[in-house]
């Protein structure tokens, strides 16, 4: 079922204009997404616009040390995840991660995999690659109706 796309995004303009469009879908509050790439890839530059899409104002910052950081949007919670630091599965049920992926609302995670046999499967997974002239190579994979749904 799972439905792959291949894009290539020339700028930072084309990173924002996907958030946009992803930021617009209606189905976009009950989604969980992964997002996959190495240091540098683009991964929380994404998210930013995605959250800037979605009218959060203030500073955006990575939640590289607290592991997630927490928004209000006016219709639904949005939670940015990065598990790169992510080291004891204790800190799971520690920090309820297990009642945040219960309740509605977006779920945006960088560096899924190192909490891997934790998390739900994703609705949308998104892997990005920088090349060497600046370009990125962006791999989109819908393993649930709904990410096949936000497929813009």
């Amino acid at each position: 079922m799972p439905i792959i796309r291949a894009e290539v995004w020339a700028s930072e303009d084309d990173t924002r204009v996907f958030a946009q469009r992803l930021a617009a879908h209606p189905a976009v509050g009950g989604a969980f997404i992964e997002l996959h790439g190495e240091l540098g890839a683009g991964k929380t530059t994404l998210v930013r616009h995605i959250l800037r899409a979605l009218d959060i104002g203030g500073r955006i910052k990575s939640p590289t040390y607290a592991v997630v950081e927490p928004y209000e949007t006016p219709g639904f919670p949005v939670w940015h995840f990065d598990f790169y630091r992510f080291n004891d599965p204790r800190e799971w049920e520690d920090a309820g991660f297990r009642d945040v992926f219960a309740t509605p609302g977006l779920k945006l995670a960088e560096w899924p995999e190192r909490a891997l046999g934790l998390l739900p499967s994703a609705d949308l997974v998104i892997r990005i690659e920088a090349q060497e002239d600046e370009t990125r190579h962006v791999l989109l994979k819908a393993q649930t109706p709904l990410g096949v749904e936000l497929l813009p």
